[in-house]
């Protein structure tokens, strides 16, 4: 993750941060996606286009409004290509992130139990 200073406000680092954790979400010990795609290629697009519904869901879950990036046209172009070939892509894509944010969310969940358990 870039440093902080870099963002031109705090909810642009959050939202790239919860894209990047969106990809570290799919290690194979937590929710084993594909992650094997290269830099233009379908599967590369699709993991994309599923973190950044992440970061968009979860941001609006907060309330958060998210400028867009100048990066964004250029993902946007590779999520077009995928979405053409492929009718229920983006379906697939929401469905993967909802899972990603579930998971993190039972992440916190269970990170908040441990706290209370060590306080007690």
């Amino acid at each position: 993750m870039p440093e902080f200073a870099c963002f031109r406000d705090a909810v642009a680092y959050y939202a790239v941060l919860l894209h990047e954790c969106g990809h570290a979400s799919g290690a194979k010990h937590r929710l084993d996606r594909n992650l094997s795609g290269r830099f233009g290629s379908a599967a590369y697009a699709m993991e994309e286009c599923t973190v950044e519904l992440l970061s968009a869901m979860i941001c609006a879950d907060l309330s958060l409004s998210v400028e867009p990036r100048p990066d964004h046209a250029r993902y946007i172009a590779s999520w077009l290509e995928v979405l053409r070939s492929d009718s229920r892509a983006i379906f697939t894509a929401s469905s993967k992130a909802q899972q990603i944010a579930d998971w993190m969310h039972a992440q916190q969940t269970g990170a908040r139990q441990d706290e209370v358990r060590g306080a007690a």
